[in-house]
């Protein structure tokens, strides 16, 4: 039930998918034109090892943030739009996977049709939310759209038991915010972007022929202002243990009965369960003692509001361009929306994403590919079952533990065993392109509904084989990495290892290393929440944590606005720990023999030059605000400058010395892994 399956179709960001092209051009290990060598690096790291790339790849028009990630995601969107363009061309057998991909990207290609179809696709839906006149049938209402992908005021999904990560359970958890966090609501510096979102809804309202639309809109917006107050925080919603409340349906109903669950489970044909789990009960409490004071109008016009807010990126160009004002211009400083092409490939791609994998990886991604990739984990996991036996603040006991951790790790490289069966999935070209992707959605939520009491399939992939991204899932204990990483600036075969381990070395680094963070630190071999600490232990670990996440809350990001050292603690004690353990990698790699400097700069240089390159990025400040308030990584820029600065082996490769910028006293320095 990880509803809004629509919205993160039509509203996704550009696709971050590749692979390997074996008839690639060659790319140079370390562009020279990347560095600024106008600031020193003891001054700002940063700037000097990327500023060369921000001046030579200056923000484009439809990014908010353009970075190598990015570079590389477009050279993708070209093959993977040469991929669909062939499928298109093929009289593909109807309920193939090729139909249904060619069918979904032609029609979103098809803004004639697109245009004429207007707002009619939602009309339907629109009529049936006439049906709310109660509580009761607003928690009705709500299990139905989210099987079509709309989100409510509160939203769930199966997944493996964190206590008994064999068995697939509910959990249920808050959700209804359409800008995502609550500071956007709750915090007198957002104030133009709750206009800006009033006004967004009150035109897609008035476009989708809704009466009334101002009196709609500020219904849905009050009711958004009332739940963010007791709103899970970033760093709350970071908190796996606080969210782990195991209950019974029957206790759940009785703990909330002002929310008349029970409709909603009966309306999604879930039956009784001994053993769910609610993550966020504090919400859940607040917003039972609320329900009774909402007017059913209310409820009724807030899921108005949020079908149509959903649906804009299937619709007509009015709904899309409305929508593109609002959450990317006005939150994110994008000033164009991607090229319909673009757009057209998303729903396909997230919706069939192993179908067009399996394309993909056949064309691009070899099994020398795959051998290259396994040696390079086994070499990071070598690394860093050597980092824990020398920690000098774990004790015995602990490092044990630690490494049974470390060598029970599942390892997924490039795409998986088994493709994921898409046969039950109908896509109909007959249908609008909204109602193709509402039929995604149902066929989805069926689908892991489906799992609720049944054995974790742990074959399955969390991520298709085209993405370039990386993985770790604490309870299976796995660490994936698909096809689409193993390319420049993360891999490349023409590079030496000193760049490969500060670009690829540290993204494996960095995923082992979840598996110890303050969030995977609480999961065992198993893949079980279960404590193999010391309590000793526990509380060094958590100190260390503690100052770590002290260095970013120190940096300011833009004038008065603060990181979030605790929101994004996991993602940066990863860093750390990548960083530590590739170096370590690197260093065992050269067997004795230490390379020669390359291009005036070392083996060790390099490799921090590397890693630099991976973070280079140009960024609009209302990004850097957005991202500083609902995304878990740190922004780009510290992720280099505040992780390098508690290595001693970076300040000793470029000789930074009390009183450079870049200077951290030993004393302040933290080691975790």
């Amino acid at each position: 039930m990880k509803v809004k399956f629509i919205a993160m179709i039509i509203a996704s960001a550009a696709l971050a998918a590749s692979c390997a092209n074996q008839n690639r051009e060659k790319v140079p290990g370390f562009d020279l034109n990347n560095l600024d060598t106008s600031v020193a690096p003891g001054a700002d790291f940063y700037q000097y090892s990327t500023g060369g790339w921000q001046k030579n790849n200056p923000l484009k028009p439809e990014f908010a943030r353009y970075g190598s990630f990015d570079v590389l995601s477009e050279n993708n969107e070209i093959r993977l739009n040469e991929i669909f363009k062939d499928l298109t061309t093929l009289k593909a057998k109807k309920g193939s996977d090729e139909q249904k991909l060619a069918d979904l990207y032609t029609q979103g290609l098809d803004s004639l049709r697109l245009n004429a179809e207007g707002a009619e696709p939602i009309q339907k839906l629109l009529a049936e939310l006439g049906a709310v006149v109660d509580a009761e049938t607003f928690a009705v209402a709500t299990a139905k759209l989210m099987m079509v992908g709309v989100g409510s005021l509160f939203g769930g999904y199966v997944t493996a038991d964190m206590m008994d990560c064999n068995t697939n359970i509910l959990y249920i958890s808050e959700s209804g915010l359409a800008m995502r966090n609550r500071d956007y609501y709750l915090l007198p510096e957002h104030a133009a972007l709750r206009e800006g979102y009033q006004a967004f809804l009150v035109k897609v309202l008035t476009l989708a022929g809704v009466p009334e639309p101002a009196a709609v809109a500020k219904d849905a917006f009050d009711l958004q202002m009332k739940i963010a107050v007791p709103y899970w925080s970033m760093v709350q919603q970071r908190d796996v243990a606080a969210q782990y409340n195991p209950m019974s349906t029957d206790e759940l109903f009785a703990l909330y009965p002002n929310l008349h669950l029970d409709a909603a489970f009966d309306a999604l044909d879930i039956p009784a369960q001994q053993k769910m789990v609610v993550e966020t009960p504090s919400y859940f409490e607040a917003l039972n003692k609320m329900m009774p004071e909402i007017p059913a109008r209310q409820l009724r016009n807030y899921l108005i509001a949020n079908l149509v807010s959903d649906a804009c990126g299937a619709l007509s160009d009015d709904f899309t361009d409305a929508s593109f004002e609002f959450f990317s211009k006005q939150m994110s400083g994008v000033q164009e929306q991607k090229p319909r092409w673009k757009r057209a490939m998303q729903a396909p791609n997230m919706i069939l994403g192993e179908a067009i994998g399996k394309i993909y990886v056949k064309k691009y991604f070899s099994d020398k590919d795959k051998k290259r990739m396994l040696a390079l984990v086994r070499n990071l996991q070598t690394a860093l079952g050597e980092h824990i036996a020398e920690l000098e603040w774990m004790s015995d006991e602990t490092k044990a533990k630690a490494q049974e951790k470390l060598a029970a790790f599942t390892i997924k490289i490039g795409y998986p065993d088994k493709w994921k069966d898409y046969s039950g999935l109908e896509i109909d070209p007959k249908l609008s392109y909204y109602e193709n992707l509402c039929a995604a959605s149902r066929w989805y939520m069926e689908d892991n509904l489906s799992k609720l009491g049944k054995p974790v399939d742990k074959t399955e992939w969390g991520m298709s084989p085209q993405t370039v991204n990386a993985y770790y899932n604490p309870t299976t204990n796995e660490i994936c990495f698909p096809a689409g990483i193993l390319q420049p600036p993360f891999y490349n075969t023409d590079a030496d290892d000193a760049i490969n381990y500060g670009a690829i070395g540290v993204v494996i680094g960095h995923e082992m290393t979840h598996g110890f963070d303050d969030q995977g630190c609480l999961f065992d071999k198993d893949g079980n929440m279960n404590n193999w600490w010391t309590a000793e232990d526990k509380a060094k670990f958590d100190a260390k944590a503690e100052i770590l996440a002290a260095q970013y809350d120190a940096v300011e990001v833009l004038p008065g606005v603060h990181a979030n050292g605790h929101a994004t603690l996991g993602e940066n004690i990863a860093d750390h720990g990548g960083l530590r353990i590739a170096y370590s990698a690197l260093q065992n790699s050269f067997g004795g023999k230490h390379p020669e400097p390359i291009d005036g700069f070392t083996a060790e240089q390099r490799f921090y030059l590397g890693y630099a390159t991976v973070w280079a990025q140009n960024i609009t400040e209302a990004e850097i605000t957005r991202r500083t308030l609902i995304d878990v990584h740190s922004l780009g820029c510290n992720r280099v400058n505040v992780a390098v600065r508690n290595l001693d082996t970076f300040f000793d490769a470029f000789g930074i010395k009390e009183g450079d910028p870049m200077f951290r006293p030993e004393e302040e320095r933290v080691v975790i892994w």
